[in-house]
């Protein structure tokens, strides 16, 4: 196995501890973020020890077999809150409404795995009836920020023939603005309704669950005629691990522990391009 090293700020001394820490055979800099140690031992021991040496370092560690390219992979599948982009969309909605803590509670809730998914969607959205719709647009306008990476990964992966999908508990509002802005190929997420201007506190149509995400996935590869294990899936919350686990690649990406824990890749505190130096 290989073991890759990213980090914002690496420092060399700790990048030789985790190599001599793994039993690289050589280390080879990939970028002045990156590092590829070669040849590394790979056992339950060595993988708890780099954990924890690479968690006091600040640096991203990933077991990966050699020889692994891209252009494995036909689709890149992301959530879109705290994944592609910066924020939760409803939480800042919520701020317009003054509701922002006690909506953005069920939404760490949910996230941590501690509430269905609907159940906490539907109860997010009640708390905005009455909210004039042009907050939507004031969110996007004023809030909407792009995850570090995430314009340099989606460059790499369309350069390399990937098609891109945006599947989230989010609302159409914001994926159709991030499809057209970035030039994305398939997106699927929930509908607000509204009414005379205002929000009436409802969704349109059936949630975009755990469930209804992994049923995208597949969906999109069968249109695609690929299978699931021919996509990478991005998330960070208890309700993208359907869609992950059906995945050649999952990534955390700055996400719960939950997700940590089962994801093939966890970026902690490199950028979503952080995938890229996973490949040959």
């Amino acid at each position: 196995m290989n073991l890759v090293l990213q980090g914002l700020h690496p420092d060399r001394s700790a990048i030789e501890h985790i190599a001599m820490l793994a039993q690289a055979q050589r280390t080879v800099a990939l970028t002045p973020q990156a590092w590829r140690c070669e040849g590394v031992a790979d056992s339950s021991e060595v993988r708890a020890a780099v954990e924890a040496a690479c968690l006091a370092a600040q640096l991203d560690g990933t077991f990966v077999a050699p020889g692994r390219t891209l252009n494995e992979f036909k689709l890149v599948t992301m959530d879109m809150d705290s994944t592609l982009i910066t924020i939760e969309c409803i939480d800042e909605i919520a701020d317009m409404q003054g509701l922002k803590p006690q909506v953005a509670e069920i939404t760490e809730a949910a996230m941590r795995g501690e509430i269905e998914f609907q159940e906490s969607l539907t109860r997010r959205v009640a708390l905005l009836k009455g909210l004039d719709a042009g907050a939507l647009q004031r969110v996007y306008d004023e809030r909407l920020k792009m995850s570090p990476g995430a314009e340099r990964m989606l460059e790499a992966v369309k350069a390399a023939g990937l098609k891109t999908l945006l599947v989230s508990g989010g609302f159409t509002f914001f994926t159709d603005r991030m499809k057209t802005r970035l030039g994305l190929d398939y997106t699927h997420s929930n509908v607000l309704e509204i009414e005379n201007g205002k929000l009436t506190g409802k969704v349109v149509g059936g949630i975009v669950d755990a469930d209804e995400k992994q049923r995208t996935v597949e969906r999109v590869c069968k249109d695609m005629g690929i299978t699931p294990r021919q996509a990478i899936v991005m998330g960070d919350g208890a309700n993208d691990l359907k869609m992950m686990k059906v995945s050649g690649l999952s990534v955390a990406f700055r996400a719960k522990p939950i997700v940590r824990a089962q994801a093939d890749v966890a970026l902690n505190f490199v950028g979503l391009d952080g995938i890229l130096a996973l490949f040959d």
